[in-house]
C-alpha cells in the first residue's frame, strides 16, 4: 500500500479542487442522434452569439488585433466575449499531452482514476492559461473606454466600489469577461463531446470558417468608413458592374475585383 501511494501523481492533490469546477454530466447510457443534433446547434448559436457579444467597457475604436491572422483557427472575434476563442483549451490540452507523453506527469490514461485526475488537472489548467492569456492584452492593447473608467473613478461605482482607481477596475471587470466567456466555451466544448457529435473545438473551427465565408461573400456593408464599396465578394461584383464603365473595368477594375482586399473574387 505504501508502494502504491508513493507510485501516485503528485496532481492528486488538486483532485480536491478540481472536483469542485463546473463541469458537464456524462450522460448515462445512448445518446440518441436527435439529441446530438439538437445540443450541437444550441452549442452552435450560442458560439455565435458570443462572437456578436462585445466586451462591456471596451473601447472598440482602439483595439488592436495582434491574431487576426489567427482568428479562423483560434474561432474567436476581435472584441467579443470570444476573444480568446480555443486558445486557452488547445495550449493547456498541449501542455498536458506534452507532459504525459514525457512521463512528465505520473498518470496512466488508462486508469480511470488517473484519467480523471488528468482531465480535472486540464480543466484547472485551463484557468490558469486564462488568465494567462487574457491579464496581458488587457494590459497590453485591450484599452478600456474613458466613460467607462471614469464611471468606475468618479462615482466609485455607484458607490459600491472605493474611488479612485477607475482604470484599474476596469481592467478588472474587462478581464473577467473574458474568463466568464473562455470558461463557457471550455464547458460548451464539454457539452458537444459528450452530449454532441464530435469535439466542441472542431465546431467551434468550422463555425467561425463558414461564419467568415459568409460575410466575406455576401457582406452589404463598406468595407472602409466613406466608402460606398460592399465589402461582401458578390455585392462588390454588383457594385462595379453598375457603377464602372467597361473602360475602367478593363484598366483595372477587374484587377480589384479578383485580387483587391478585403475579400477578392480569386478567394472563393
Amino acid at each position: 500500500m505504501p508502494l502504491e501511494e508513493q507510485k501516485k501523481s503528485r496532481l492528486y492533490a488538486l483532485k480536491p479542487l478540481t472536483d469542485r469546477l463546473p463541469a458537464v454530466t456524462r450522460p448515462e447510457g445512448h445518446v440518441q442522434f436527435r439529441t446530438k443534433m439538437f445540443w450541437v446547434l444550441a452549442i452552435l448559436v450560442i458560439y455565435f452569439a458570443m462572437t456578436n457579444i462585445f466586451i462591456y467597457g471596451l473601447d472598440r475604436s482602439n483595439v488592436i488585433d495582434f491574431f487576426s491572422s489567427l482568428r479562423a483557427i483560434l474561432a474567436g472575434a476581435q472584441g467579443s466575449l470570444m476573444h480568446l476563442g480555443i486558445g486557452p483549451i488547445v495550449t493547456a490540452s498541449i501542455i498536458m499531452q506534452l507532459f504525459a507523453g514525457a512521463k512528465i506527469i505520473n498518470l496512466d490514461l488508462q486508469d480511470d482514476e488517473d484519467k480523471s485526475v488528468y482531465q480535472g488537472t486540464q480543466k484547472f489548467l485551463v484557468i490558469v492559461m486564462i488568465f494567462v492569456e487574457a491579464v496581458p492584452q488587457v494590459y497590453g492593447f485591450l484599452t478600456p473606454a474613458a466613460p467607462f473608467v471614469t464611471s468606475l473613478n468618479g462615482a466609485g461605482f455607484f458607490g459600491v466600489l472605493p474611488a479612485g482607481h477607475g482604470e484599474s477596475w476596469a481592467k478588472f471587470f474587462i478581464i473577467a469577461q473574458l474568463f466568464g466567456g473562455s470558461y463557457l466555451v471550455f464547458l460548451m466544448d464539454e457539452v458537444v463531446s459528450k452530449w454532441g457529435i464530435g469535439s466542441g473545438i472542431s465546431l467551434f473551427i468550422a463555425g467561425g470558417v463558414a461564419q467568415q465565408i459568409f460575410t466575406g461573400t455576401f457582406n452589404f456593408e463598406p468595407a472602409n468608413a466613406g466608402s460606398r464599396i460592399p465589402a461582401g465578394a458578390i455585392p462588390k461584383t454588383v457594385y462595379y458592374l453598375q457603377n464602372f464603365s467597361a473602360s475602367q473595368l478593363a484598366n483595372g477594375g477587374i484587377e480589384q475585383l479578383l485580387v483587391q482586399p478585403p475579400n477578392p473574387l480569386i478567394a472563393l
